[in-house]
């Protein structure tokens, strides 16, 4: 099973042409949500929320918006990862509540956590808060990637777009979100020669430092 993993970590990489005629059946649409759904965050406080977009006008008009990357246009859906554009007391009192719910946990266990959030996050500037938001985008896309490649489903992590312009035309800002990263997925086009190319690492001997 491990070296089944490692071949399909292998076999991925950024699709940098999509096949516009292939799209994802709604099971795997719905693996991609629960596993972003799941995704490990600081807290468990999940300050993040993922639109899915399949609407080709849409997609079309996020091109000009993305450094005029065609994948957004021709990937099965592009998902647009989000941050909350805040973080309210009420938002982690609302968290507690769900863990006490779900897992019956007592009050007395809970409440002291809860009180160290409020005040932890009380005590935080802004732009603190939003680069801790932004860091737990980048954890939900690598989990994203990695599922994508156990899924045998292409993607193109990216960086390259204009936020203030994606949160203007998909009313995020009323959504109370920013936009920080973009992932369209679907399957590569038989013409993208990027997917022949060897993967370029430093090696595992590089980049792995061992401590006995």
């Amino acid at each position: 099973m491990a070296s089944e993993i490692i071949e399909k970590l292998k076999w991925r990489y950024a699709c940098k042409k999509f096949d516009a005629s292939k799209k994802l059946s709604e099971e795997q649409v719905q693996t991609l949500k629960d596993a972003f759904n799941l995704t490990a965050t600081s807290y468990g406080l999940q300050p993040l929320k993922m639109l899915v977009i399949s609407n080709p006008e849409i997609k079309e008009q996020l091109v000009p918006m993305s450094m005029d990357q065609e994948q957004v246009k021709d990937a099965s859906h592009v998902l647009v990862l989000c941050r909350e554009n805040g973080i309210s007391s009420d938002y982690i009192k609302t968290h507690f509540d769900r863990i006490e719910d779900i897992r019956s946990t007592p009050r007395e266990i809970l409440d002291p956590f809860q009180e160290y959030l409020l005040e932890s996050f009380a005590g935080k500037k802004p732009e603190e808060v939003s680069l801790w938001m932004a860091k737990q985008a980048y954890l939900a896309l690598g989990n994203l990637l990695t599922v994508c490649a156990l899924e045998g489903i292409d993607a193109c992590p990216m960086e390259g777009f204009e936020p203030e312009r994606y949160d203007a035309l998909l009313g995020l800002k009323e959504k109370g979100l920013t936009s920080v990263l973009v992932l369209p997925v679907g399957y590569r086009a038989d013409d993208d020669f990027f997917s022949e190319l060897k993967k370029v690492r430093r090696g595992v001997d590089e980049v792995v430092i061992e401590i006995n």
